[in-house]
This record gives structure tokens, sequence and C-alpha cells, in this order.
């Protein structure tokens, strides 16, 4: 194992991100995991910290596999190759996605309370997550950025196995990776402490860095915190 907690990975990694704090930068952290991780490059960046809310479409037998992603603004990103070495069939995937879009609007709605999406528009995206699988939820989430309107978009993650790396090297302008070891299984195993993170200590955070950048701009959203 490589981290002793996500702070921790959260510290290392900002060090590596400190380049951009003269940019015009948003970090946006995946939730739940990603959130610990992303609170520490906000403050080393001396930036505004939001959530970007993406669901992964994962198999109830191999909770660490996803077939795919969903995202804010109804992007959607499907791993063939998984799904045929799986088994799922069409009806089974959309009755996961209809649960799995329910989850995203409720996520968008508690991360946020009553505070409107960042703005994106013109700026540096800094998507954080504690690790990646496959890299379809990562995948989706540069996606959402980008239709958001993110001029740039990073994508810095503590670990990741190499082939997934490679493949989202496309959806970004630059990848960050503190490690990326060819025996790696799970993102789990990269932590001593890999505990679930749990709702109230996501919103805590961003409500920290919200007072600490009460002037960020943001962008009205609708009932779901969707864009209207």
């Amino acid at each position: 194992m490589s981290f002793a907690d996500r702070r921790e990975a959260g510290w290392r990694l900002a060090e590596r991100l400190r380049y951009l704090r003269d940019e015009d930068v948003v970090v946006l952290g995946l939730p739940r995991g990603g959130v610990p991780v992303a609170f520490e490059a906000a403050r080393a960046l001396d930036a505004p910290l939001d959530v970007i809310v993406v669901r992964k479409l994962g198999i109830a037998a191999h909770p660490e596999l996803g077939m795919g992603a969903i995202g804010e603004g109804d992007v959607r990103v499907i791993n063939d190759e998984v799904m045929w070495r799986t088994g799922v069939r069409s009806g089974e995937l959309a009755e996961i996605e209809r649960r799995e879009r329910r989850e995203l609007d409720r996520w968008a709605r508690l991360c946020r309370g009553n505070r409107a999406r960042i703005d994106l528009s013109g700026r540096t995206a800094v998507i954080v997550d504690d690790g990646i699988a496959s890299g379809a939820t990562a995948a989706v989430a540069c996606r959402v950025a980008r239709a958001q309107g993110a001029a740039r978009v990073v994508l810095a993650v503590p670990a990741a196995p190499p082939g997934a790396l490679e493949r989202l090297r496309e959806s970004v302008d630059e990848l960050v990776c503190l490690e990326a070891p060819e025996d790696f299984r799970e993102i789990g195993e990269r932590y001593a402490d890999f505990t679930p993170v749990p709702d109230a200590e996501v919103v805590e955070l961003l409500d920290l860095v919200a007072q600490a950048h009460p002037a960020a701009r943001r962008v009205e959203t609708g009932e779901n915190g969707c864009d209207a």
C-alpha cells in the first residue's frame, strides 16, 4: 500500500499540482472518495472546489468493474467489451442506468445544497478522484467538464493501472498520476485506510472551501443540480 488514507494522498497530489496555482482553476472532486483528495488540492491551489457528479454503471458481482458511466447533462459512456465479457444484456443496462441516474440527481442536490454549480467556462478544470480502476467514470467526468465549458481539463489521481491511463489520454489535456504499478488490481489496495467517505464529510469539505471562495463564479442550475 502507498497511502495512509485519502487525506495523505491529497497532500501528495497537491504538491504535484502546485504549478497550476497561477491559473484560473476549479478543482472538481468525484464523490464520494475523490472529494477528500480534491479538498487538499483546492487548498494548495487556493482554488474553488465543486463536485463533478458521475455514476459508474457497475456490475453487482464485480463492484470494482464498470461497464460504463453517466454524468450530468446526459453524458454517457459504455464499455462494450466489458458488457460482452460479463454477459450483461441491454435491458439490465437500462435498469442499472435508471437507478444510477436517480442517484446522480440525488448527489447533485445533496452535495451542492442551495449553491449553484461553479462556472467552468474558459477555466482549467482539475478533476480529482482517489484512484482509477477501469477509467470509465473518469472519462465521463472529463466529457462533462468539457460540456460545461472548461478550456482545459487536467485529470489528477493518486494511483491507476497503466492501461487505463493510456486510454484516458485522449480525454484530457493533461494527466497527473502519482503511481501506476503494473500489478495494479484495486484502488483500495493502495490505501491502508480506504473506509467509505460519509455523505456528511463530503458536504462539510465543500462548505469549507465555499466559505473561502464566496465570489467563485456560479451558474444557475435546474431542480436536480444539472444545467437548467
